[in-house]
């Protein structure tokens, strides 16, 4: 899973009052493909894995698949994309607080240092 930089080059002319894709397109192409490449394994899986649900998941090697669709709709393929990916991250953030929050309650209590 890449990050293609050059999907922001090409708005339509409903996306030009997008305060976001106006936001992404002064971002530099580094920042963007390191923000795309810091999903884990996890997060990429199931994107993937929404993704091939949503587009359907006939084996390749038994069928001669080729799909069809009009700019609009890709666009909202890849604007769920993104918000998945975004969710999924924000809910693995959540997690590893838990994990480290529940690590704190099992750290017993220390005194106080200036006790006499």
């Amino acid at each position: 899973m890449t990050f293609n930089p050059d999907f922001l080059h090409n708005i339509s002319e409903e996306q030009e009052d997008n305060t976001l894709m106006e936001y992404l397109q002064q971002q530099k192409p580094e920042i963007l493909a390191y923000i795309a490449q810091s999903a884990s394994p996890e997060i990429k899986q199931i994107i993937s894995n929404n993704v091939m649900g949503l587009v359907g998941m006939l084996p390749s090697e038994e069928f001669n698949i080729q799909i069809t669709t009009d700019r609009e709709n890709l666009a909202n393929l890849l604007a769920s994309a993104m918000m998945t990916g975004y969710f999924l991250s924000q809910m693995e953030q959540r997690r590893d607080l838990e994990v480290a929050l529940s690590d704190v309650d099992s750290i017993p209590p220390q005194p106080p240092k200036n006790q006499k």
